[in-house]
């Protein structure tokens, strides 16, 4: 999602990333079609598309209602050409059934976490400041102090490993179980001090020692890596021939997916290796149309620093011919 202020944050003023590009690969396939935001944050994706594209219709979707309330004071002028409503973009089969909708025009998901809940102290998303640990997305379900303070050493260094992709994790994990031994870890202050005393600062990083660390465990409070694929393969699903589905992606764990699920549906092969004849009948569901992932240039990174890891990659529904 995207970057902006903090705590009672005008939308008008945060920056879409890579908004150019968006705008251009989402065009409608017909005049008055239905483009789906499925991860709406403060709405800045879904307000350039709805300027530039004067007869397109926009469902958005959103877990947090304290953006899905900023974002429809930001899209109200467009009036009915602009539907919100609860729900995770995981969730985009059963929320198009119960809006009565077949097929779509175009389907955004721009993945992780915004600037809405990372500049709020309250949510305790960021290291930035001191804050309960909580990181959840939506209101519900089990927060970061929750399962810091929950899980054994050895789960704590899995979710660290895999969604961190921190080489440091087992001593991590084992720091953080020795600490709330001592006394619960209930804050974003308290876990990055023991991250950072665990982990250590070298010579040569460029980021803060607890970045990962934090990166995993929002990964794993709000399982934003369980069903990506299926969302991806949801929303080519129900994308009209000629429409497109663009995904925009924050790390390399998410990055992988989406180009893995794309290259399904473009019909790769998914046979084990050494496979004489495929046997997997796989086949092509759509063009794949960024061979290599769309990034933002100098002058977007020097306006907004978040855009330097966002990643783009779009492909467009084609026609396929029953047998």
């Amino acid at each position: 999602m995207t970057p902006g202020k903090s705590g009672g944050m005008d939308s008008a003023r945060h920056v879409p990333v890579l908004l150019t590009s968006v705008v251009e690969f989402l065009r409608p396939v017909e005049t008055g079609g239905l483009i789906v935001d499925a991860t709406l944050g403060l709405g800045g994706h879904a307000e350039a598309l709805l300027e530039h594209y004067g007869s397109v219709r926009l469902l958005g979707i959103d877990r947090d209602p304290a953006a899905l309330e900023l974002a429809g004071r930001r899209l109200e002028r467009f009036g009915d050409r602009a539907r919100l409503v609860r729900g995770r973009h995981e969730e985009l089969l059963e929320i198009l059934e119960r809006e009565g909708i077949e097929a779509v025009d175009g389907v955004l998901a721009d993945l992780g976490v915004s600037s809405l809940q990372l500049d709020d102290a309250s949510r305790g998303f960021s290291f930035r400041f001191d804050g309960p640990l909580d990181m959840r997305m939506g209101q519900s379900g089990e927060s970061a102090a929750d399962l810091v303070n929950r899980l054994d050493a050895s789960d704590l260094e899995t979710i660290i490993r895999d969604y961190g992709e921190e080489p440091m994790a087992r001593r991590i994990a084992r720091a953080i179980a020795n600490a709330r031994n001592e006394a619960p870890i209930e804050t974003t202050t308290q876990l990055a001090d023991i991250v950072r005393a665990a982990r250590g600062r070298r010579g040569h990083d460029e980021i803060d020692p607890a970045t990962k660390t934090f990166q995993a465990i929002r990964i794993a409070v709000n399982r934003e890596l369980e069903e990506l694929g299926r969302f991806i393969e949801a929303a080519v699903a129900k994308a009209r021939p000629g429409a497109r589905v663009a995904v925009i992606s924050f790390h390399s764990l998410e990055d992988r997916i989406v180009k893995q699920t794309f290259r399904k549906l473009e019909g790769e092969c998914v046979c084990p290796p050494g496979f004489p004849v495929c046997a997997c009948g796989v086949r092509a569901s759509v063009d794949v149309l960024t061979r290599r992932p769309v990034t933002a240039d100098a002058d977007e990174v020097r306006v907004n620093p978040r855009s330097r890891s966002a990643k783009l990659r779009v492909a467009e529904k084609l026609e396929v011919q029953e047998q």
